[in-house]
């Protein structure tokens, strides 16, 4: 029997638009860098609402998609000057984020880490670190690492953690 070609570990990242992104990202891709892994990042696409009409509905989940692309685009230059590699763009259509969590992690074993950052300047540490705090983290079927990586760090914080 030959063995298995070994697979890139992935780090995953929520794009979510927060302040706080760019701290998780930054950390995956510097923890990606030492280990030879990849970064993926997930981007939620909310729901079609008209259902009714496909016309419609299609044009709205294709204006959603090219939206996240574009959004892909800010992140991408990082990605690349850090690990060398191109980030793998996923794209979940889900009512909530840990919904589309479950969904991209049951779709792909290579997902090893889930990198997230805490919410600053508040009293909560975000609604998905809250959420994993009080539920746990077995997402599609597997227990996952999860690293919180507080979404103040400066970048050189981040390059001596990392």
């Amino acid at each position: 029997m030959s063995p298995t070609p070994e697979r890139s570990r992935k780090f995953l990242v929520i794009a979510d638009g927060s302040a706080e992104f760019g701290a998780a990202l930054r950390f995956a891709c510097r923890r990606a860098r030492s280990t030879g892994g990849t970064v993926a990042v997930l981007q939620v696409l909310a729901p079609a609402v008209f259902e009714h009409w496909s016309g419609v509905r299609d044009e709205i989940d294709r204006q959603a998609r090219e939206s996240a692309l574009e959004a892909a685009a800010v992140f991408t230059p990082l990605v690349q000057a850090e690990t060398g590699r191109d980030p793998e763009v996923i794209l979940v259509r889900a009512d909530d984020t840990r919904d589309a969590l479950r969904k991209a992690i049951s779709a792909d074993k290579d997902i090893k880490i889930l990198v997230l950052a805490a919410a600053t300047g508040g009293r909560s540490p975000g609604p998905l670190v809250t959420s994993i705090a009080r539920e746990g983290v077995r997402w599609g079927g597997r227990n996952l690492p999860v690293t919180i990586v507080p979404g103040d760090l400066s970048d050189a914080e981040i390059d001596d953690l990392a």
